[in-house]
């Protein structure tokens, strides 16, 4: 075997004449649009969904902090992407920028790692939105029949549990008009993104505005009862408390799992090759989405926690359902509504992400190039890619728990964390003087600081997550070494060069 090969790195200034090619995404997206789809992956679930089930059985009112805690180290990571997106302004984020400073193999792990974050984050908050959408339609009346109205298993205690159901049939039809919207084009999915964005933050601040009124600071009392700190070390217990299922709880272990709220902002960087200006504005969307995202879970956080007492919160709806519970009933109803669209935009932004990382893969002949890399001639999209990942966040939206699939995304995206603020510290020994037009402040502190903060947060996920992370590399692994090594451009050029010399 070739090691030298499994290291070799792309050439900045090769990858930047890349970009100059015909068979290349439609640029139709602007710093607006940008940082619409930046707020789009970010605020839905994590305010719909996953909020009230962390505040009352993981953080209490600290998750106010824990949202705070996620949200620097976020800004730690989004510095890193944003000085490589002013650098490398093409499809593939993370997955370019390990390939010109730490080599193929390194590429080929978070390529395959941002696959998993984007179709399981997909397939969460798709199931997520199944739940949300069948609450707004039983006000009216309306019900799925109880056999294709959710997944086959729920997640609890680390066991899985049989439901009686076949399938989760909302969530498969919406991943299939998701899919649909994406194949067509990318100025049609921006639009359809920033009118749902719009809808969200009007709801989101609505709660913040309107629940203030009905907060009660007794109810922020003991602020931290399940304690500051949750901490594992690959499923051994390091500091705090822990739930009768031995996981971690307290402001820290609340971080890691809300972690999931923010996936998604990264992939803004996803869409460079589509940005009208690349170099000025991703890195301004990158950072202003993250910023204005954080300081709405803070508040709506604040709210909810402050409404009603930690311990009584709705774990499933718990922002809807405190506006019911302070008898504002068509407020629910409001939220509820706002939600559903909230959670559609995060769907499509994922879903949107996954197919670009195929695609940067598929031109380097790491997966076959016919089929991922293939741009449709009127469209513009990487139309085959699109629909399979459709189909395949599909398959695990139609049949997966949330539990398992929410903390699988938050590993996986942790783990491309660490590997681009990595990346920013090598790059800037490896090419010094290579154009910046955004660069990233107070390198190594800040990539350093980013790193620690990621390995801090990954280590107080439950020990079970660590080993379904293995499980996906290891099968990444096997397609690089079976198909991908043999089938690499750069492996052939390098072969080619060295022939001739």
């Amino acid at each position: 075997m070739d090691w030298k090969q499994l290291f070799a790195r792309k050439n900045l200034g090769e990858l930047l004449e890349e970009m100059k090619g015909d068979d290349r995404l439609k640029r139709a997206l602007g710093p607006v649009n940008l940082t619409a789809l930046g707020i789009g992956a970010v605020i839905g679930a994590g305010i719909f969904v996953a909020t009230g089930k962390a505040a009352s059985e993981t953080a209490g009112p600290a998750l106010m902090v824990s949202y705070l805690v996620v949200g620097i180290t976020c800004i730690f990571a989004a510095l890193c992407y944003a000085e490589f997106a002013s650098m490398a302004p093409v499809a593939g984020s993370a997955y370019t920028y390990a390939y010109i400073t730490m080599g193929e193999l390194f590429a080929w792990i978070i390529g395959w790692d941002l696959v998993l974050e984007y179709a399981v984050g997909a397939a969460t908050v798709a199931n997520g939105w199944s739940g949300y959408f069948q609450k707004v339609i039983a006000k009216l009346g309306l019900h799925f029949p109880a056999i294709v109205s959710k997944s086959i298993y729920v997640f609890e205690n680390e066991h899985y549990h049989a439901t009686g159901s076949l399938i989760n049939l909302p969530a498969v039809l919406i991943v299939a008009i998701i899919t649909a919207i994406l194949v067509k084009g990318i100025s049609e999915s921006a639009w359809i993104n920033a009118l749902m964005v719009f809808i969200k933050v009007g709801a989101v601040v609505f709660v913040i505005l309107v629940g203030s009124f009905y907060v009660h600071p007794e109810n922020w009392t003991p602020f931290a009862p399940y304690g500051w700190t949750g901490i594992n070390i690959f499923g051994l217990h390091v500091a705090g408390n822990t739930n009768e299922a031995g996981e971690p709880v307290g402001m820290l272990a609340g971080a890691a799992i809300i972690f999931f709220a923010y996936i998604g902002f990264d992939s803004v960087s996803t869409h460079a090759e589509e940005s009208k200006n690349p170099r000025r504005d991703v890195p301004i969307a990158i950072i202003a989405s993250l910023l204005i995202c954080t300081v709405l879970y803070i508040g709506v956080a604040a709210v909810l926690t402050g409404m009603v007492k930690y311990d009584t919160i709705d774990k499933d709806a718990g922002v809807s359902s405190a506006f019911h519970h302070a008898g504002l009933p068509w407020a629910e109803v409001i939220i509820a509504t706002a939600g559903v669209a909230g959670i559609t935009s995060v769907l499509l932004v994922l879903m949107l992400s996954a197919p670009r990382v195929f695609l940067a893969m598929a031109r380097d002949g790491l997966v076959p190039s016919s089929f991922f890399a293939d741009v449709h001639p009127r469209f513009r999209t990487p139309w085959k890619s699109t629909i399979a990942v459709g189909i395949f966040v599909a398959i695990l939206a139609g049949f997966m728990p949330i539990d398992a699939l929410l903390h699988l995304a938050n590993i996986g995206t942790l783990f491309a964390f660490v590997i681009v603020c990595a990346a920013v510290i090598i790059m800037r020994y490896t090419d010094p003087d290579a154009a910046r037009p955004f660069r990233c402040p107070l390198v190594p502190l800040i990539p350093i600081l980013g790193i620690s903060a990621c390995l801090l947060l990954m280590f107080s996920l439950p020990a079970a997550n660590w080993l379904r992370l293995v499980i996906w590399m290891g099968l990444g692994l096997a397609i690089y070494f079976g198909y991908g090594r043999h089938h690499s451009v750069l492996r052939a050029h390098n072969a080619s060069m060295s022939a001739k010399s």
